[in-house]
């Protein structure tokens, strides 16, 4: 009778040398993959300015409304 855990073993192996196979063949080539870093590094560093300065707006208005307050 062969051993439940080395039949899951084995599966599991299976599945995931054939996800990196396939991983591996569906890469574009290295000189591609390095324009695809400096594409996601410039989008992420405009995103974060875009949400520095929606904060910065925010944090400007709410600041003023508070000052306007007549506490007295």
């Amino acid at each position: 009778m062969i051993d439940p855990t080395n039949q899951t073993i084995m599966f599991l192996r299976a599945l995931l040398g054939g996800r990196i196979a396939h991983a591996r063949r569906s890469q574009p080539r290295r000189s591609q993959r390095g324009a695809s870093a400096v594409e996601w590094v410039l989008i992420s560093a405009l995103l974060i300015g875009i949400a520095i300065a929606v904060g910065a707006i925010i944090l400007a208005k709410l600041t003023g409304k508070a000052n306007d307050l007549d506490l007295g």
